[in-house]
C-alpha cells in the first residue's frame, strides 16, 4: 500500500502522516509513506487544499486530519 502525505510540511501536515503511520500500523498492511511537498505535484492530484491523503493513488481527504480508526476504513 501506498501512502502519500500532500502538503508542505505544516503541522496539520505532520500530524496526519503520524495518524496514517497509526492507522498503517493497526490494520497490519505493508506500506510506504511519501510525503509529497512540491505544490505542482499536489496540483496533478488536483488537491487545492493540504493536507490531503492520498491512499494507492486514490485521494482520500483534503483539508482535514481524519482520526487513525477513520483512516483504517479508507484503507480496507
Amino acid at each position: 500500500m501506498k501512502i502519500q502525505i500532500l502538503g508542505t510540511g505544516c503541522p496539520k501536515c505532520k500530524k496526519l502522516a503520524e495518524a496514517a503511520e497509526q492507522a498503517a500500523k493497526a490494520a497490519g498492511v505493508e506500506y510506504t509513506l511519501e510525503k509529497v511537498t512540491d505544490i505542482n505535484e499536489i496540483m496533478k492530484f488536483g488537491v487545492m487544499m493540504t493536507p490531503g491523503l492520498v491512499i494507492d493513488g486514490e485521494v482520500k481527504t483534503v483539508g482535514k486530519v481524519p482520526t487513525p480508526a477513520e483512516i483504517e476504513k479508507m484503507m480496507k
